[in-house]
């Protein structure tokens, strides 16, 4: 087993293991990003509630979460010992160094990026999972007419057992939902302007994170040939560098919008 631990203290190693540990928060940015789009449902918040009931309850779930946080953590502080790393091996720049020329601008400033985006999920997580985990959250009622699909809500200030109950009432043929609501909570942390600026900006910044951070994961794999550099390529600008951060920096501003 030494020569595991041989490579992993290798250059190589330490960058496959950052590679490794991007594309998984690569893959969990689609799930989290298509269950968060839920948010811009016209039902109240039933969708998102209800999906925000099943990823904290659901044993398997809840199982890959913690894995998940600490993948993030260690792909955040292991990027910043990277960088440190790098600095202490070129101290001193060269006098005729010329970053344009060597590398690209978010390459150059991945440890900042990276910075920032922990800060904001720090952030994040204190505003709303914390809040849904171990503060207040109201509960709100819903009825869901099963013929028209119309779906109308209510607070709920009765107790039920967990998070969420749901049954159908067959004689005036709706489905009700009493349920934790955490959308009512987002909507109410969008309000303030200035934490949707703080958002709109951790989007901007996990942009560049992303376009530099997704191909250079396959370049440190050994995915690097001409018929599929290009292809990468467009996926790490195109759909993680452009179409995931937006439409995460459109729910701030859609709540910001919707209640002023």
């Amino acid at each position: 087993m030494n020569w595991i631990s041989t490579f992993l203290k290798s250059s190589i190693g330490k960058k496959l293991l950052m590679g490794l540990t991007g594309l998984f928060l690569c893959t969990f940015l689609i799930v989290h990003l298509t269950g968060n789009l839920q948010l811009l449902k016209h039902d109240g918040g039933l969708a998102f509630n209800t999906y925000a009931v099943f990823m904290t309850t659901n044993p398997l779930i809840k199982f890959v979460s913690y894995g998940l946080y600490a993948i993030i953590l260690f792909h955040a502080f292991w990027g910043l010992y990277l960088v440190m790393e790098n600095k202490k091996a070129r101290p001193v720049q060269y006098a005729a160094y010329n970053g344009n020329a060597n590398s690209n601008w978010s390459s150059r400033w991945m440890g900042v990026l990276g910075t920032i985006i922990l800060a904001f999920l720090i952030l994040h997580m204190w505003n709303f999972w914390a809040q849904y985990k171990f503060g207040t959250t109201p509960y709100t009622q819903y009825e869901r007419n099963l013929a028209t699909g119309e779906v109308t809500f209510s607070p709920f200030t009765g107790e039920i057992a967990g998070k969420m109950e749901k049954y159908v009432d067959t004689e005036r043929n709706v489905e009700i939902t009493k349920v934790k609501d955490l959308y009512s909570v987002v909507a109410d942390g969008f309000k303030a302007w200035w934490l949707v600026i703080i958002y709109v900006i951790s989007m901007a910044a996990l942009s560049f994170h992303l376009v530099h951070g997704f191909s250079s994961a396959f370049q440190t794999l050994g995915v690097n040939h001409k018929k599929y550099n290009a292809l990468i390529k467009n996926i790490g600008v195109g759909v993680f560098g452009i179409i995931i951060p937006i439409l995460f920096a459109i729910m701030p501003i859609y709540f910001l919008l919707l209640n002023h």
